[in-house]
């Protein structure tokens, strides 16, 4: 009996064995997460997370921009591109045409666009207008909107970054940038340069918040201004805010095990409860789209 017993368990543990460096297979490289600097800091969060309870499974992630991160999925050096945009149609169609596969969307988090200025700026809320027209260059100067009589001094993203594209389609209703906009390579050095400059305005994502002040942003002169909080994206009051999104190509979605574990892990309670410490919204449950 016992020898029988330890014949079973010997088969249970070889069993086991099995499986696991079955699975430890699949992750022989690592998985590669690129692109959207709004989301540098939660990425890097959500794998260090994961390689902590999964220490045999390496996730290497990059920032660069949502638009290095759609480019390097398109090229095929990148499993997943994160991004704080919807891709393109013309994206979308490049990965196709790259992976010969549609394109899976994975809305994974959200996030309120702040719009910075310096802590000592007397100016508490801007309208939508108002945030137009100053960073258009309609709006040169504090005291148009009931500031000081100073120069307002606008600093941006580069035009490869997702936020950008965003804020520019969504709040400057797709008018050019003021051509004296500074363009920053990332959101913390736009907080860096407003958090040093008396009269400068940025915009970025609000998790990133720190050494700055966000003005509260009204969608028009009649209705009461807002902040970038959970509740307040949640209920639609504060008008900048947006999806973040992991694309990646369907055949490495449904057949790659790296991609779909760090995605299932990233959607999970664990995954969103992350999304919170560092500073954006989790949602309820991730939106999966499949793109043609």
């Amino acid at each position: 009996m016992r020898r029988i017993l330890s014949i079973v368990i010997i088969s249970v543990i070889a069993l086991v064995s099995f499986y696991a460096a079955t699975a430890n297979a699949d992750w022989k490289k690592p998985l590669t997460v690129k692109g959207s600097d709004t989301m540098v800091i939660l990425n890097q969060r959500w794998a260090e997370n994961w390689m902590k309870k999964n220490p045999q499974k390496r996730v290497q992630v990059t920032g660069g921009g949502s638009g290095t991160g759609v480019a390097a999925l398109i090229n095929g050096t990148t499993d997943i591109g994160a991004s704080s945009r919807p891709l393109k149609d013309i994206e979308i169609k490049k990965v196709q045409q790259r992976f010969n596969s549609p394109v899976m969307e994975i809305a994974n988090s959200k996030d309120g666009i702040g719009v910075y200025i310096h802590e000592s700026n007397p100016v508490k809320e801007l309208t939508m207008d108002q945030v137009k027209d100053i960073f258009t260059g309609k709006i040169n100067n504090w005291k148009e909107v009931g500031g000081n009589d100073a120069k307002i001094i606008r600093y941006s993203r580069e035009s490869n970054s997702g936020t950008y594209v965003f804020f520019k389609e969504n709040v400057l209703k797709k008018m050019d940038y003021a051509s004296d906009s500074q363009n920053m390579p990332g959101t913390a050095a736009v907080i860096n340069a407003v958090s040093k400059d008396r009269n400068g305005i940025g915009y970025g994502g609000a998790a990133y918040a720190s050494g700055v002040r966000m003005v509260f942003v009204k969608k028009d002169a009649n209705t009461p201004g807002y902040q970038a909080t959970e509740e307040n994206v949640a209920a639609g009051k504060y008008p900048i805010s947006r999806n973040l999104y992991y694309y990646t190509a369907k055949k490495n979605y449904d057949g790659d095990v790296r991609v779909k574990e760090f995605i299932d892990y990233v959607c999970s309670k664990e995954g969103q409860d992350i999304v919170k410490t560092v500073g954006y919204f989790p949602i309820k449950t991730c939106q999966i789209a499949e793109k043609k």
